[in-house]
């Protein structure tokens, strides 16, 4: 046994106490966080399960109420199945659940193969490993059995273990990329989206100035093919000017609302001064023409609302007249400006949006070279919302594209890279003392009071820590978007890109390697010739750190995901301190959390790495992973179906990148292992992994060429697959419409239900069984139902089209326009954006119907829907729609 790894097994003995240390007050914890959620989820109906009945959903997007006992809700909840998300929710929801699901099933199935072989070889590796160590690697000693010079055979088990679990995760990639590929192409063609604007729609950036023309591209593309064109102009006055009215107008409504109640308290303190409880007279009063009068008797002229035209130094105006003064100035601005840009008079930029009357011509001509030249008419995009186009970057020229993408790119490396020296400075303040020494000149600290001292070593580097944590997702879109992504979408995605960069190489490569170096620094010192040794030996052992990892992250995020103690208290907190106006509380009610898949899928992605990566190194480290893998699962699952909304849809182009970026976990621990027989001179397994290593790089750019080209576009051959399949339902459709027209109704009635079966579909997917005969529309399977091993085996039989196309929506809700919302679907927003209606409470003295009726004259205002409550609150009816709602558009 070498000296280096005596020494080892010395300082690792602690391993396991340090362990059951980090396992029992997590996992305290995290028990008092579910405990906490099971009780308020009862009756914090708006933060734990908002999805079962906010009025701004419609009733096919929410999901089924749950009991409101504490435990008795689980049995309900494990019976609704995922597919549920992907029909009420978003295909990107969907698949972030697929993907923790596989991650699990990755994990534990290397965990079946690896802990009966490698366990009892590392056990017995005659090392001297201690408590946790005798599982890892390094307790197998680089000699012979029998004390000789050459290689252990032991390490063949490892060698072949990591062939046949790296060949099943390379299965399992393969076979989730064509389930993802049939899965996503049958989401396109379903009615939910196919009916879509956005689905006939394709951005061309990068356009000439000769092609910017209307009946130009129409003639490129053909007249009979081109439904509507919008070229995008230069509306930076037409944003400035539109901001500014709406400004003014929320400033008007604010100070309108701020008056009424103010008169309301003074008529509230009046009536309890006298003890009367009957209305003042003004309460019937008849509202005049002069301004301001009925607020008059109420509250003195110099108490009204005002506000100063500059900070400080300003002229103070009474804020309501001045606003009605400004917007009289300001709405005929915005409307002839508005009218200039709807003409095709204003400045075009280079970016056009072209609609096609089908879906199948869009797509060719999203997916055809539309210009001769190198980068003209190039980047385009299909499928992209009005509401998530980024309309200052359609102006980007071609050079200016390659420019920005050049810079942010180098930024985003150097972030990367020198992350660790902010971060490293936050750690230094925590041991201020070492710091004073080594730094005399900051020797004043020390003369701090000891709460000030406390607060700078103990609060101060925590709170500047989370900052720079909370920021860097900040940075890392704003890279994205100023590198010239055309759409919310494409920043989510290249976002995913940047920050998985930085999960592999800050948050597990410079950990690793600067654990494992702090562990040995001082026998590196000491015999620097020995220093490969040293850390091939403690490399394996900075698994211990990662199995804590998975502790924290797998028991503290799912409970504190599902608890959202800060969005609770933000909420409830913020709320009564900000939302003043009936439109900010109705704001903050209807708006939904939502996720940015450009930082969630890649901390689960590193989290799969990880655990990969020490998979043969030191296999008790997929145990941990599998245990936090699916418990984030589940509180997200939960989340998904019942608090979280859609706020950007990249129609599930987050997933492949995602097992693409899985499959970085199989190569580091390839090389790593390659790294170790090296180190340990075992040269019989070091050639059988350097020989997998090359079949894996060929397979994976095998699987690539493969399915790259069908990520992204629909192939031709899928138009006459659907209409195979739609004759086929329509059959189906006339034998089975009166079997299942009670099913229809019941759906009709609004809201879903659990039953003993689980939540009834709004979708075709719903099982109508009569007499154990199929009188689905969508007709029996197309397969007969396989076994396990041939459904996984033969994922391009039993994952195809016709079969996953049964799993989206059918029936979701009847996707038409009017003509003005097609007509305007792609100008700028600030083009289409109408003059906003005020929206006012109404009050028992009469002041709120006299604003109306002289605010009216300028600018659209109601007091309808909005009251003072007996306590003077401004109150409204959440089960109500407000005059200020507007129907969700499914661009």
């Amino acid at each position: 046994m070498s000296t280096g790894q005596t020494g080892s097994a010395t300082s690792t003995s602690s391993s396991l106490s340090a362990l059951v240390s980090t396992l029992v007050p997590v996992a305290l914890l995290s028990g008092a966080f579910t405990l906490v959620f099971l009780i308020l989820r009862r009756s914090q109906r708006r933060q734990y399960a908002p999805r079962t009945y906010l009025a701004g959903l419609r009733p096919e997007e929410r999901s089924p109420d749950l009991p409101k006992g504490l435990f008795n809700w689980l049995g309900a909840f494990y019976r609704i199945p995922d597919s549920y998300v992907l029909n009420h929710h978003s295909l990107d929801g969907f698949l972030l659940l697929r993907f923790l699901k596989i991650a699990v099933v990755i994990c534990f199935v290397g965990c079946l193969i690896t802990w009966p072989v490698l366990f009892p070889i590392n056990i017995t590796g005659g090392a001297g490993g201690q408590q946790l160590a005798l599982l890892s690697f390094a307790n197998v000693d680089p000699m012979t059995e029998n004390g000789g010079s050459g290689e252990n055979p032991r390490y063949y088990a490892h060698t072949f273990v990591a062939w046949v679990f790296f060949t099943f995760i390379w299965i399992m990639i393969t076979r989730e990329h064509v389930y993802y590929i049939n899965l996503r192409q049958a989401y396109l063609l379903s009615p939910l989206y196919s009916n879509r604007i956005s689905s006939r729609t394709v951005i061309f950036n990068s356009v000439p100035d000769a092609y910017l023309e209307d009946e130009r591209i129409r003639r490129m593309f053909g007249r009979d093919k081109v439904k509507n064109l919008w070229v995008a102009t230069d509306c930076k006055k037409m944003e400035k000017l539109v901001e500014e009215r709406d400004k003014v107008a929320y400033k008007l409504e604010a100070a309108e609302v701020k008056l009424i109640k103010l008169a309301n308290d003074n008529r509230m303190k009046a009536m309890k001064k006298s003890g009367s409880h009957e209305e003042p007279l003004s309460h019937n009063m008849e509202t005049t023409d002069e301004p301001g009068a009925a607020a008059a008797k109420w509250v003195p002229i110099k108490k009204r609302p005002t506000h100063r035209l500059k900070p400080i130094i300003g002229k103070k105006v009474d804020t309501i007249n001045w606003c009605r003064t400004e917007l009289e100035r300001l709405i005929p601005e915005v409307e002839a400006e508005q009218a200039v840009h709807r003409a095709g008079n204003a400045k075009k930029v280079n970016s056009v949006f072209v609609e096609f009357y089908t879906q199948s011509e869009a797509q060719q001509a999203f997916q055809s070279v539309a210009h001769h030249q190198a980068l003209h008419m190039s980047p385009r995009f299909i499928g992209v919302n009005p509401e998530e186009v980024i309309w200052k970057n359609l102006k980007i020229k071609w050079w200016e594209r390659i420019i920005r993408n050049i810079a942010t790119i180098s930024f985003v490396c150097a972030l990367v890279i020198f992350w660790s020296i902010p971060v490293a400075v936050v750690g230094a303040i925590s041991n201020i003392t070492y710091l004073t020494q080594k730094l005399p000149w900051l020797g004043f600290i020390n003369k701090a009071p000891t709460v000030i001292l406390g607060l700078i070593t103990g609060l101060l580097p925590s709170v500047a820590l989370a900052v720079l944590m909370a920021l860097l997702p900040i940075i890392l879109r704003l890279m994205a978007k100023i590198g010239g992504m055309p759409s919310l979408a494409r920043v989510e995605l290249r976002t995913q890109n940047f920050y998985f960069s930085f999960q592999v190489v800050q948050v597990f490569l410079v950990t690793t390697l600067s654990s494992a170096a702090a562990a040995s620094v001082q026998k590196i010192i000491d015999n620097p010739a020995s220093a490969l040794n040293i850390l091939a030996t403690q490399l394996p052992l900075a698994s211990n750190f990662y199995i804590s990892f998975f502790i924290l992250q797998g028991l503290t995020l799912s409970s504190g995901a599902v608890l959202q103690i800060v969005g609770l208290i933000l909420f409830r907190v913020l709320g009564k301190i900000l939302d003043k106006t009936p439109r900010k509380m109705y704001k903050r009610w209807i708006s939904l959390s939502g996720l940015g898949w450009g930082t969630v899928f890649p901390v689960f992605t590193n989290m799969m790495v990880i655990a990969i990566t020490y998979c043969t190194i030191a296999p008790l480290v997929l145990g941990f992973a599998t245990i936090g893998l699916y418990l984030i699962y589940l509180a997200y699952r939960y989340n998904l179906l019942f608090v979280f909304n859609t706020n950007i849809d990249t129609k599930g182009l987050v997933y492949p990148r995602a097992l693409q970026q899985t499959t970085t976990g199989i190569y580091l621990a390839t090389f790593c292992m390659i790294g170790l027989f090296g180190i340990s001179k075992a040269f019989g397994p070091l050639v059988l992994m350097v020989v997998f290593a090359i079949f894996q790089i060929l397979y994976h750019i095998s699987m690539n060429a493969a399915f790259d080209p069908l990520l992204a576009a629909l192939p031709v051959s899928l138009n006459n697959e659907e209409e195979t399949l739609l004759s086929v339902e329509a059959a189906n459709t006339n034998g089975a419409s009166t079997a299942i027209d009670g099913h229809q109704a019941e759906k009709r009635n609004g809201h879903n239900k659990i039953t003993q079966e689980g939540p009834t579909s709004t979708n075709g997917t719903h099982n109508n069984l009569e007499n154990g005969k199929d009188l689905s529309p969508l007709g029996p399977a197309p397969h007969k139902k396989p076994n396990f091993f041939s459904k996984w085996l033969h994922p391009e039989i039993y994952c195809d089209y016709p079969t996953l196309r049964r799993l989206v929506p059918r029936e979701f809700a009847d996707i038409s326009y009017a003509p003005e919302t097609e007509r305007d679907a792609y100008y700028n927003p600030s083009v289409k954006s109408p003059t906003p209606l005020l929206w006012i409470p109404r009050d028992p003295m009469g002041i709120s119907r006299q604003e109306v009726l002289h605010t009216a004259r300028i600018i659209p205002i109601t007091d309808e829907g909005a009251h003072f409550d007996d306590k003077g609150k401004i109150s409204w009816n959440v089960e109500d729609r407000p005059p200020i709602y507007q129907e969700k558009i499914y661009y």
